[in-house]
C-alpha cells in the first residue's frame, strides 16, 4: 500500500456501466480504507464511456504527473458498429431512429469504407460527449434537449480492420490516435454508407504499450484492504 500512496500505475478493466470517475472513486476509497490516509492523489489516464468497458489506466500519488503522457499515447479498440439506423448519442444511450434497409450492402463495400477512415482526418465529436462548450459540458446541454456546435478535431487512424460482418452487425477493431471518439467513427461509417450506423459496443484493449490482458478487476483492487 505504500507504493501506492509514492506513486503507482493500476491497469483496470473498467466494467460495463461504470463511469471512469467511478473507478477512479473506488480505488480512491480502498487505498484510504486500507492506508488510513484522507488525502490521496488517485486520477484516470483517458476517459471510457459510461456504455464502453476495457482498460483504464490508474494513477496514484506521483504517477499522477504522468496522466498527460499516458492519454498522448495510441489507443486501440474493438467493438461493434450496428446498422440501418441512427442514434442521437451515436450508441445505445438514447433510442434508434432514421432506420433504414441494409440488405443491398456487401461485405467488399464494407471493409472498404472502414479503409477509407484510415489516415488523418477531421472529426467532429457526438454532442453527448464529455467536450466543454461555453464552460459546459455538451453532453448537459444535449440531454436538455440542445444542440450544442461542436468543434472539429485533427484525428489519426492508424487501421480500421474488420473483423467478421454478420448484418447488420459489424465487428471491428481500430488503432487511433488520443482524443478520437469510436461513436463518431461508428456514426460516420454509417452516413458513408447511406444506411445510418452506431456504436452498439466498445472496448479498450490498449492504450500504448499498455494492455487490458494485464489489467485487474475492480473488485480484484477493492479486496486488497482485506489482505
Amino acid at each position: 500500500m505504500q507504493d501506492f500512496l509514492a506513486g503507482e500505475l493500476v491497469l483496470v478493466d473498467k466494467p460495463l456501466k461504470w463511469t471512469s470517475f467511478d473507478v477512479v472513486n473506488k480505488l480512491r476509497y480502498t487505498l484510504k480504507k486500507a492506508t488510513g490516509v484522507k488525502k490521496l492523489k488517485v486520477g484516470h489516464a483517458g476517459t471510457l464511456d459510461p456504455l464502453a468497458t476495457g482498460l483504464l489506466v490508474i494513477c496514484t500519488g506521483k504517477k499522477t504527473k504522468t496522466i498527460e503522457s499516458i492519454q498522448g499515447q495510441v489507443k486501440e479498440y474493438t467493438g461493434c458498429i450496428q446498422l440501418g439506423g441512427t442514434t442521437p448519442s451515436y450508441d445505445l444511450e438514447t433510442e434508434i431512429e432514421n432506420q433504414q434497409p441494409i440488405a443491398h450492402l456487401t461485405k467488399v463495400q464494407i471493409k472498404a469504407t472502414a479503409a477509407s477512415f484510415e489516415g488523418m482526418q477531421d472529426q467532429l465529436p457526438p454532442i453527448f460527449s464529455a467536450k466543454k462548450i461555453d464552460g459546459k459540458r455538451a453532453y448537459l446541454k444535449a440531454r436538455k434537449g440542445e444542440t450544442p456546435k461542436m468543434k472539429s478535431k485533427e484525428i489519426l487512424i492508424h487501421f480500421f480492420e474488420v473483423e467478421k460482418i454478420e448484418l447488420p452487425l459489424v465487428y471491428f477493431k481500430i488503432s487511433c490516435s488520443s482524443g478520437t471518439y469510436i461513436r463518431s467513427i461508428a456514426n460516420d461509417f454509417g452516413e458513408k454508407l447511406k444506411v445510418g450506423g452506431f456504436l452498439k459496443s466498445l472496448r479498450r484493449t490498449k492504450i500504448g504499450a499498455y494492455s487490458v490482458e494485464n489489467a485487474i478487476q475492480v473488485e480484484e483492487f477493492a479486496a486488497f484492504d482485506k489482505n
